[in-house]
């Protein structure tokens, strides 16, 4: 018998995450399957042409990246940036590191995501001008355990005492 922190990738399922024309990848999450707490690890797969998760920052996260196979395009803070097999790539929590993986080329994309886990953690969409705030679960944990979760437009804001009156 296996030992629960110990999974293989080919034993478990791809998960599939499309949006729209731009957005399509798959997903095994190696970390909850080996039960990890603090630590998050996810293989993904980015098919020819499209993107991941639209370019985000997180201010408690930092994430990281290692590419298994193929080639695509990182745009990362202001700059765009060529990844191949084998790059691996460090993403501090902050707006300097905002992030988006791209597949310019005609084959698949293959590479693992690590995450810290921590929570409360608070997402900016630097594109789309929108905040994430999470709670409970830290993203890609455990939706059930997830205390609050929210998407804002940046601009929109209310005075601490809003509501307050009474």
């Amino acid at each position: 018998m296996a030992h629960p922190h110990v999974v293989n990738a080919q034993d478990l399922p791809w998960s599939e995450s499309t949006r729209g024309l731009r957005i399509a990848m798959r997903r095994k999450q190696l970390g909850a399957a080996a039960q990890g707490q603090k630590l998050g690890c996810s293989l993904f797969e980015l098919p020819p042409g499209k993107q991941s998760w639209p370019r985000h920052y997180h201010l408690a996260n930092e994430e990281a990246l290692f590419i298994l196979e193929g080639s695509g395009t990182l745009r990362l803070g202001d700059e765009t940036v060529p990844l191949k097999a084998g790059d691996y790539v460090a993403l501090p929590a902050g707006p300097a590191c905002a992030h988006q993986l791209i597949n310019e080329s005609g084959s698949p994309l293959r590479y693992l995501a690590f995450s810290t886990m921590l929570e409360p953690d608070v997402i900016v969409y630097p594109d789309s001008k929108k905040v994430g705030v999470l709670a409970g679960a830290a993203p890609g944990g455990n939706k059930a355990a997830r205390t609050l979760e929210a998407y804002l437009p940046l601009g929109s804001q209310v005075s601490y005492w809003t509501g307050e009156e009474g």
